[in-house]
């Protein structure tokens, strides 16, 4: 075991901290391969189920879990990934995300855009997880939530839905707290990292648990003093309406087992086997069947599937409902095959039109971001990893991820004069931006139009624009990430092929919107100046990326046509929004024209969130059981939303020693980096 002496101060200027270890009291626990709870092969599918989910990542298993609790429906989960039993260590072990990652493996789709306009006319790489849990079974497990003022504005902008009320801020905060089991920090990550928290504002019966890694390192400490110096306010807690501010974030991390918790953990295998839910793992949804009409519209009979490319298609009966939760890529993919979606992306590739719905894969966003990354003489954790020591095995040691953040809105970024110079220019430029929207149809355009002006309403407010992110798993090297939350840029997902099993087309637009570029811009400064600012400062050596040559904003602005890329939080494809605003589902989720077909992932927020995008689609997917079991008069509908609501209101803002704590340690990645872009990327720094 090693003690806290490892993160003596490197300044003689930096006062040390305790030196007991953190080690000492905590039981190692094994981190065993799970169970395949409820998990079927073919051989034991029914012909029918009530609900068929398709799509088993991260809401797909929440909804199901949530539904299953009812034993009088029968519920299937199709998911075109493997179950993640054979790689159970590289999901379940938080450092893994670093040193084991699944992404390019048969566990990812892999997924690319088209080539970028805005940027450097280059594609980007898309990874999406391929397994049951989705993308929370490979994310960084950062847990965070928006600003209520968002959540407000997309119930406003459902205009008179009878279902509007269940997005209002009070509503969604509710079904995210429902969502989560809350931990405090152990008392030495507490001290180290200067943790504060609110357990108030946290739920406490939930399935995904959430808490800090067992233990943190000094540049964590540093964190938000820094932040403070460069001008941006400290947060006690972000996770209760109000993110603004700089400190450390929870984390999808179960203390118990210092593992992973996501929602095959939380919402399927914690509740052991259940008779009225089966999961199929390698079936790959090719179409929704349509068998006639409704005044409601068509009505679907069940789905198409494919164990792969090769092998011949079965179906399966839905009984009341086809739920899609294929998330932002998979959920329109499905549709669109299906005939579902605007006339000409169907008409191109041969696909007879069922239902023309021209919202269906438009109204795409996703944060773009870049970093500045520094040379450190400090040991980081990526050493100790490389040295194979019992320490570097030690399941404290590898429960440690990246989340120190900050969320920072235009005012701190630019300035009150900036401010309104940009809103007010932003708005005069609406129409000729408007040809930036890749639609010819008008109901498409009216959407735009509405996000475009709660977006600039956005920025005049305190709803944070970026969000700034502190690094330590790069061996040698800090990171600062900077990505903008709210881009004016949208994007688009088609059909370059009839072929299921090619992937459509991804254009997110980035950077196409002048704004953004500003915005992203003024935030990679700050990004320079927060790593430039004491304490944080002390432990630095050169600027590594960019560089010291960036000075202007002519330089910045073509580094960020190089190096910028998703921060992997895409939504809106198949939008939550009226009909009349080119919208593909209403406020019950459920798709226009079509009966009893739903969709329940991320691609129903129908503008980006200052957040992470993980825990507001376990927002999305509670209220979508409680909406659907409504609907249906099941259990779940007489659930109580608040029911996980702390009715304590515990806080802590413990810290230790002396306020500056000197960077000793930190995860790290050995790489040569051959750009900042690769070495941002190899470091899942944006999860």
């Amino acid at each position: 075991m090693r003690s806290l002496d490892l993160l003596v101060a490197a300044s003689a200027a930096v006062t040390s901290v305790s030196a007991t270890s953190p080690f000492h009291h905590r039981r190692s626990r094994e981190v065993t391969k799970r169970a395949g709870t409820n998990v079927i092969d073919a051989s034991q599918l029914n012909d029918s189920y009530d609900f068929v989910i398709a799509g088993g990542g991260l809401a797909g298993l929440a909804v199901a879990g949530r539904l299953a609790e009812d034993p009088s429906v029968t519920v299937l989960v199709l998911e075109a990934g493997m179950s993640g039993d054979d790689v159970a260590d590289n999901i379940n072990i938080p450092g893994y995300t670093y040193w084991h990652s699944l992404w390019g493996s048969d566990y990812d789709w892999s997924f690319a855009t088209t080539a970028q306009d805005g940027l450097d006319n280059k594609p980007r790489t898309w990874p999406r997880g391929k397994v049951f849990g989705g993308s929370s079974a490979t994310n960084g497990m950062y847990f965070t939530r928006p600003n209520k003022e968002e959540i407000d504005a997309w119930s406003t902008l459902l205009g008179d839905d009878s279902y509007a009320d269940y997005w209002t801020w009070d509503s969604f905060y509710a079904a995210s707290k429902k969502s989560e089991t809350f931990h405090a920090p152990t008392d030495e990550a507490e001290a180290v990292a200067h943790i504060t928290y609110d357990a108030s504002l946290h739920g406490t019966d939930g399935p995904i648990h959430t808490t800090y890694p067992a233990v943190s390192f000094g540049f964590n400490g540093n964190w938000t003093d820094t932040c403070v110096a460069a001008g941006i306010p400290p947060t006690t807690d972000a996770l209760g309406g109000d993110n603004l501010g700089a400190g450390i974030t929870t984390s999808s991390i179960n203390p118990e087992t210092w593992t992973r918790s996501y929602s095959r953990s939380g919402y399927i295998d914690a509740v052991g086997s259940l008779a009225n839910l089966h999961l199929l793992p390698q079936a790959h949804v090719t179409k929704i069947n349509f068998n006639g009409s409704t005044t409601e519209g068509l009505t679907a009979s069940g789905v198409t599937f494919q164990a792969s490319a090769d092998s011949a298609p079965a179906t399966v009966t839905a009984n009341k409902e086809v739920i899609l939760t294929g998330g932002v890529v998979g959920s329109p993919h499905i549709l669109l095959l299906s005939g579902v979606g605007p006339k000409d992306v169907l008409d191109s590739v041969g696909i007879e039109v069922q239902h023309e719905l021209p919202g269906v894969g438009l109204h795409l966003q996703d944060h773009v971001s870049t970093a500045v990354q520094w040379t450190t003489s400090i040991e980081t954790a990526g050493t100790v990893n490389a040295s194979g020591s019992e320490y570097a095995k030690s399941t404290e040691f590898l429960s440690y991820i990246n989340s120190a953040n900050a969320y920072v809105n235009l005012t701190l970024i630019a300035g009150e004069a900036a401010t309104q110079n940009l809103t007010a220019t932003a708005a005069t430029y609406l129409d000729t931006y408007m040809d930036f929207v890749p639609s010819s149809d008008e109901t498409v355009k009216v959407g735009y139009k509405a996000i475009h002006d709660l977006t600039v309403d956005f920025m005049a407010g305190w709803v944070s624009q970026l969000e700034i992110l502190l690094s330590v798993t790069t061996d040698g090297a800090l990171i600062i990430q900077a990505g903008l939350q709210h881009p004016l840029s949208t994007g688009h997902l088609y059909l370059s092929s009839s072929d299921p099993f090619t992937q459509p087309a991804i254009d997110p637009g980035y950077l196409n919107h002048w704004a953004d570029m500003f915005i992203l811009r003024e935030g990679v400064k700050l990004a320079r100046a927060i790593g430039n600012t004491e304490p944080l400062s002390q432990f630095l050596s050169e600027e590594q990326y960019p560089g010291s040559a960036v000075q202007t904003d002519e330089d910045w602005e073509n580094y960020l046509r190089t190096s910028a890329s998703t921060e992997f939080h895409p939504v809106g494809s198949c939008g939550m929004m009226p009909l009349a605003n080119g919208g593909v589902v209403d406020g019950s989720l459920k798709v226009y024209g079509l009966a009893n077909v739903r969709v329940a992932d991320s691609s129903v927020i129908p503008f980006e969130l200052s957040s992470h995008i993980g825990s507001p689609t376990y927002a999305v997917a509670e209220l979508a059981a409680q909406i659907i079991a409504k609907d249906h008069s099941t259990t779940q509908a007489n659930a109580t939303d608040a029911s996980s609501s702390s009715s304590s209101a515990s806080q802590n803002n413990a810290t230790t020693g002396d306020d500056t704590k000197n960077g000793a340690r930190s995860l790290s990645l050995p790489l040569s980096v051959a750009g900042l872009a690769s070495a941002m990327f190899a470091c899942r720094l944006f999860l």
